[in-house]
């Protein structure tokens, strides 16, 4: 039951949050490593900064506030949450496959992650009833379909990194934020 005056902790903030902020911070780590010194430090370091304040934050929204009553939302067992994972593993190593070893192009392969990923959420916020995942899932698509685009046009491979890879680990993190903030913002009476 939520706290009065709260929206109370959503069902699967804690859990959600923490994978949000362990792949946002492997997407940041990972992909600034091609920019010109000093760069990958900054980038490295404030995402590292960004995850422990997001961390944080975390615990004590879960420390402070009350569960919210249980919706009937799907959690991780059920069957379409792990048919929408499938298919993301199917297409992501699928076309990882294309990229790297038919196209030669591993310059692209995380715009492709980024798409693969931000599409998931698609079928992540349907199952879960999450209409936040719609905006997280055409954030991170639009941002994989930049990295392409930043290729096309002759883009480097840090760049491209940077937009879709970094901007990724950027959206998650935001995602996780803005979590945060509505379950500590009071509601309105009613």
């Amino acid at each position: 039951m939520s706290t009065p005056g709260t929206r109370g902790r959503p069902s699967g903030l804690v859990i959600g949050s923490l994978v949000a902020i362990s792949f946002g911070t492997v997407f940041v780590l990972v992909n600034s490593g091609g920019l010109a010194a000093p760069w990958p430090l900054v980038v490295r370091v404030t995402g590292l900064l960004v995850a422990a304040l997001l961390l944080v934050g975390l615990f004590r929204v879960a420390r402070r506030e009350t569960p919210a009553p249980e919706r009937e939302a799907a959690g991780f067992m059920d069957r379409r949450y792990w048919l929408v994972v499938a298919l993301e593993a199917v297409a992501l190593f699928g076309g990882l496959s294309v990229i790297n070893n038919v196209l030669d192009r591993p310059e692209v392969a995380v715009a492709w992650v980024a798409v693969v990923v931000g599409v998931h959420f698609f079928g992540l916020a349907a199952v879960w009833r999450m209409p936040r995942y719609h905006w997280l899932g055409a954030v991170m698509t639009a941002l994989g379909i930049a990295g392409f685009l930043v290729h096309a046009f002759g883009g480097s491979a840090a760049t491209v990194a940077l937009v879709a890879g970094v901007g990724c680990g950027a959206a998650l993190f935001a995602t996780v934020a803005l979590a945060l903030r509505d379950a500590t913002t009071p509601r309105p009476a009613a």
